[in-house]
């Protein structure tokens, strides 16, 4: 049933249906699309599963700090403030 399918007849048929869609300037943008996207899927396909990560900057990284809800800064500040006080 699926030989049926692609008969010179048939794929003929596309073709005159495809230029007039697109015109004659389109097809041949469209064909290498097409084959530099088919490229693309099987070296993808056949590339093996690795996972790189870029190397990290020569920038001094600050570690990050967690965020004080308002309340708990509150209580923290005001300990501070009776020691400077007393």
């Amino acid at each position: 049933m699926l030989g049926e399918l692609f008969q010179p007849m048939h794929l003929l048929l596309i073709l005159v249906i495809a230029l007039l869609l697109f015109g004659p300037g389109k097809l041949p943008q469209i064909a290498a699309n097409m084959g530099k996207s088919i490229r693309e899927f099987k070296s993808a396909l056949s590339a093996p599963d690795e996972i790189k990560v870029a190397a990290p900057t020569q920038q001094a990284e600050q570690p990050a700090q967690p965020v004080q809800q308002p309340a708990q800064a509150a209580q923290t500040e005001a300990p501070k403030q009776e020691q400077k006080n007393a």
